[in-house]
């Protein structure tokens, strides 16, 4: 039976991330698997300070919905062209979230086929972050949709957890900052998960826990 309450994300970055693997986001007619995130934490007041977060930095009106409660919609546009989607995480009041990498669509085919039609298999409809929210038609409009809420549009429902032998971790994509950190998680069985591209500003460096 799918978790309808939001508890079980009021935890740490990482569990957080690892909780929301096998979820499904639906929107519409539309349902999508999750395979792969990234977990994000806060600014240096929080217990998880991440210079690579949009939080990282404090409060603004564009991160506002981060330091809210956990199971909240954080949506940001990526290079002014892709919605990104974001699920928030940890208690209330302390910043930090989870973003949806890919996911495998399981309702609603033909109209992800339809909204994706450059995709060159079922398999790229949801991979990649501007993919993900593609597939489900998520856009700024949706900012702060609270997920657990049976009245809303988009929901959140949490499967059953997935086992630690399922899941595998390795460093954040894209990120030119604590770009080592291994807060990158996704089901290694999944064949939708996306490639891992380091960004070119992000110097080498040793991980280090945040």
């Amino acid at each position: 039976m799918a978790v309808v309450s939001a508890e079980e994300l009021a935890v740490e970055p990482p569990a957080a991330a690892r909780r929301l693997l096998g979820a499904t986001l639906r929107s519409g007619p539309v349902a999508v698997r999750i395979v792969e995130v990234e977990a994000y934490g806060g600014d240096p007041a929080g217990p998880w300070p991440d210079p690579a977060s949009h939080s990282g930095r404090g409060r603004t009106k564009r991160n506002g919905v981060m330091f809210g409660p956990a199971g909240m919609l954080y949506v940001y546009l990526s290079y002014g062209m892709h919605t990104c989607v974001n699920v928030t995480s940890g208690p209330d009041g302390t910043a930090s979230a989870v973003l949806i990498r890919s996911g495998e669509v399981i309702d609603g085919l033909e109209t992800v086929r339809a909204r994706r039609p450059g995709a060159r298999s079922d398999l790229d409809l949801a991979r990649g972050p501007g993919n993900f929210g593609t597939a489900l038609e998520i856009t700024l409009s949706d900012y702060g949709t609270a997920l657990f809420d049976p009245s809303s549009a988009i929901r959140l429902e949490l499967n059953g957890p997935v086992e630690t032998a399922e899941i595998a971790s390795g460093p954040r994509v894209g990120v030119s900052t604590a770009a080592d950190v291994p807060w990158r998680f996704w089901l290694a069985g999944s064949r939708a998960v996306s490639v891992y591209r380091r960004s070119p500003r992000a110097p080498l460096s040793t991980a280090k826990a945040l």
